[in-house]
């Protein structure tokens, strides 16, 4: 009789030994068994806004419990689309448009279950947030990787237009385009934007924009959905939730918008993923795309100055900083640390100073290419900043 062991692996899948578990997570598993700070995942350690709380609260006092429309809930859509046309000027359909998913999360993996087929290639910004790779993975196409390349003193993470170009071919189906970014902090330009649009219109390729952080911005930075640009009302898949701007990364209610055929395709793969979203969260999520606009004002300012707050003490540390200008991240190289690798010096970090971040490897295909570079959270109260600007004193 086999070892158990080696028969339980013959019961994998091939997809998923091609990937890892989350390293993001599992930085804030250290952090809870080390008694660390936790400046590894992208959670807020604040409260969320009162008034949507209180929504949630009267929503389920109102037995709105049972199942919303598994697309979701009409007022939900309804605010969307009333906020897409506000903002970015984007006018959508919430009948025929809009798709309402358990957090942007599942909304990823709903879009690429939906567009894609065994063979077809997804071109994909790196450094990326790590669920990209494993979703391209998952629903059986090849992720093609594409550098951002790290700023020169103070300029902006790059990308080489040739290397984009290269990455394009008569197999690729969709570009994944993350701004604001994580873990980069990157908002990209209005002229960038075009090159990707451009290509997107050669090659007959999908955008799957996830905007998840479009309302952190810094330094006058202007975010720009890639649906706006001549030519890609039709061919963009905007994916956006309520996790990061209103400070409910637990709620899990986010969303995919795109034209009524590819709505279809993702509404139908959502419904058999998880039905829907938890429905007094939707009704909740409705009042807060109702809040006023001063409320996105503070929240970009009071990030900013989180940020703000922050970044000299990593520079203090030794740390050389890629300052960012959107997002609730910042990127750092470790190379005067003399550490051989991100995962050990995370581990030192996480250990013995007591301070939890993320190892840059993990958002890279090619771990060598994150080797020096770690990436630290600052979406923390003041005091968790400043606890944690003292332990980072110990360094040395």
């Amino acid at each position: 009789m086999e070892p158990v062991s080696k028969r339980a692996k013959q019961l994998i899948s091939s997809k998923a030994e091609r990937f890892t578990e989350s390293v993001i997570r599992e930085m804030t598993r250290q952090a809870m068994l080390y008694g660390a700070i936790n400046l590894a995942q992208g959670f807020p350690d604040f409260a969320a806004p009162e008034e949507i709380k209180r929504a949630a609260q009267e929503a389920i006092a109102a037995d709105i419990n049972q199942y919303a429309i598994t697309w979701g809930a009409k007022p939900l859509r309804e605010a969307i689309a009333r906020q897409m046309q506000k903002w970015q000027g984007i006018a959508v359909d919430p009948e025929l448009e809009i798709t309402v998913c358990c957090g942007s999360t599942e909304a990823m993996i709903a879009v690429m279950l939906a567009i894609t087929n065994p063979g077809d290639e997804v071109v994909i910004f790196e450094p990326f947030y790590e669920n990209y790779g494993p979703d391209t993975v998952l629903s059986g196409a090849q992720p093609r990787f594409v550098k951002l390349h790290p700023p020169v003193g103070d300029g902006e993470w790059q990308f080489d237009e040739r290397e984009l170009r290269a990455a394009f071919n008569d197999r690729t189906k969709a570009i994944i385009l993350n701004t604001p970014n994580n873990p980069t902090g990157k908002v990209f330009t209005r002229s960038e934007l075009e090159v990707i649009r451009d290509l997107c219109l050669e090659f007959d390729v999908l955008a799957i924009t996830d905007e998840i952080y479009e309302h952190i911005i810094f330094d006058r930075a202007e975010h720009i959905s890639m649906a706006r640009l001549d030519g890609m009302r039709d061919r963009t898949i905007t994916i956006n939730g309520m996790s990061k701007t209103y400070s409910v990364t637990g709620w899990r209610v986010g969303w995919a918008v795109a034209q009524p055929v590819l709505t279809n395709a993702i509404r139908k793969v959502h419904d058999f993923l998880t039905v829907g979203a938890a429905a007094p969260l939707q009704a909740a999520g409705a009042v807060a795309l109702s809040l006023p606009d001063l409320y996105y004002q503070n929240l970009a300012t009071s990030y900013g100055a989180r940020r703000d707050r922050l970044l000299p003490t990593l520079r203090q540390a030794g740390f050389n900083v890629f300052v960012p200008r959107g997002a609730y991240y910042i990127m750092t190289d470790i190379a005067r640390f003399g550490y051989d690798d991100d995962v050990s010096f995370a581990r030192h970090l996480v250990k013995d100073v007591g301070v939890a971040v993320v190892p840059g490897s993990s958002f890279y295909s090619n771990p060598r290419d994150g080797a020096r570079q770690v990436r630290f959270a600052f979406c923390k109260r003041d005091q968790t900043l400043d606890a944690a600007a003292e332990r980072l004193r110990k360094i040395g």
